[in-house]
């Protein structure tokens, strides 16, 4: 940054939070420096489709640094935030240190698993990139080896997958998973048996989701059910293993692919640095979405712990979008000496889709459902994806499973990365067995 004398607003994380707040005080006398693991933005809302093998990775994700050109005070840094200390009011980040008059943390959430044993171990999440390509590695994977697998209760092991949580994220993979499933899988798998393969969406509440009218629910659970998934309400997971998962009635269901949408919360590290944490993790802010007794410090997004009429604020990209506008309001009004604002968050509805032609849609007192709903739901997401490329690919990729049934995504890629462990070991077991089997005869 310049050394001009202009305060220094760093932003951690270049979420939906981040990224538009760094908009918001492109114009402010400051100097903005943007801070990312990655030097890409995600499109979270359609990562669930990475999964199902109906779009690529890179075509929900848009350089940083291109996004940024138009920012003339702001700068990007790739790597890790190991460190704050909110006392020398400085940043760690790959070990150097990076001084701040001002702090936007909008590091986003992880997953919570409540506690469950095996859940992190033996479950895949949707989180990231990595981990959304990983699951489609690990689906294809499980069909590839199903189809030449002898044993009965193996067989049926691979092809049984499992959904916890019943939200949103749950509900629309949920009918993706299904989609792929009855179409080009069928096709490509013509040895096998289809009525062995299960998707079984596992729910704890009494509803599918509970943040919309009973009408949408209901649809919603309808919809699923036709489509072949078994849906188990009133019912908690109590541990997952490799091959199982076990249910707090005793039952157990064998399955090597457990998918956790549960829960989210707050980044474990946060709490390391002294920041005021609720009971999931995340960071408890004022309605101006300072940290308390730290008015240079604001947290947004999924990682901020903020309630509206005594309920937390859902972890969802439209609240991460207003507060990061906010944040970027009250940071320029700190400069110029003008009293701050408070949050208030503007509901503009929930969209969620549930396979081909059918979607549930919440505004304001209005529902939609059915096709109406779909075709909300697509508009919206087109529009919001950054970047022209990406949503051209992604209305290809569209267009050609809604009118040729058929997915072009249905890649197995190697690598060594950790994530992808997991992911390729059916095929090298398989393998490793045959070779055995070999040396034998």
């Amino acid at each position: 940054m310049a050394g001009d004398g202009r305060p220094r607003v760093v932003i951690i994380g270049a979420g939906f939070g981040g990224l538009w707040a760094a908009r918001a005080l492109t114009k402010a006398p400051a100097d903005i420096l943007l801070v990312d693991r990655d030097n890409y933005h995600t499109f979270l809302p359609l990562l669930y489709q990475v999964s199902a093998a109906e779009l690529e990775p890179e075509e929900i994700a848009y350089p940083i640094r291109a996004i940024l050109r138009q920012l003339p005070n702001t700068r990007f840094v790739m790597g890790d935030v190991t460190d704050i200390e909110l006392t020398e009011r400085a940043v760690k980040v790959d070990g150097d240190s990076i001084s701040y008059d001002y702090l936007v943390l909008a590091m986003g959430s992880t997953s919570n698993y409540f506690g469950v044993p095996g859940a992190a171990e033996n479950s895949f999440s949707l989180k990231t990139l990595e981990e959304g390509t990983a699951l489609r590695n690990h689906i294809l994977c499980c069909f590839e080896q199903a189809s030449f697998e002898t044993d009965d209760k193996r067989r049926r092991r691979l092809l049984t997958f499992i959904i916890v949580g019943g939200g949103a994220t749950g509900v629309e993979f949920a009918g993706a998973l299904a989609e792929l499933i009855d179409r080009p899988l069928v096709r490509d798998y013509p040895s096998l048996d289809f009525k062995e393969v299960q998707i079984i969406l596992i729910e704890a509440a009494d509803n599918l989701l509970t943040m919309l009218p009973q009408k949408l629910r209901s649809y919603a659970h309808e919809r699923l059910t036709g489509m072949g998934v078994k849906i188990r309400l009133q019912t908690m997971v109590n541990q997952i293993n490799a091959d199982s998962v076990i249910l707090k009635s005793g039952e157990t269901i064998p399955t090597e692919t457990v998918v956790w949408t549960a829960g989210v919360g707050g980044q474990p590290i946060v709490k390391s640095w002294g920041l005021p944490t609720a009971r999931d993790g995340r960071v408890k802010v004022l309605p101006t979405l300072q940290v308390p007794d730290r008015p240079e410090v604001y947290v947004i997004g999924d990682l901020a712990y903020f309630e509206e009429n005594g309920r937390p604020l859902p972890m969802v990209a439209p609240v991460a979008v207003q507060q990061g506008g906010l944040a970027a309001q009250n940071i320029v009004n700190q400069i110029s000496g003008q009293p701050l604002r408070e949050f208030r968050y503007h509901d503009r509805g929930t969209m969620v889709t549930i396979g081909r032609n059918a979607g549930v849609v919440r505004i304001g007192e209005r529902v939609f459902t059915g096709l109406l709903a779909w075709m909300l739901w697509l508009g919206v997401h087109l529009l919001n994806l950054i970047g022209f490329r990406n949503r051209l690919l992604v209305m290809i990729n569209w267009s050609q499973d809604y009118f040729l049934f058929e997915r072009a995504v249905r890649f197995i890629f190697p690598s060594e990365k950790t994530l992808f462990a997991r992911a390729l070991r059916c095929s090298t077991a398989k393998r490793a067995g045959d070779s055995d089997e070999s040396r034998q005869s």
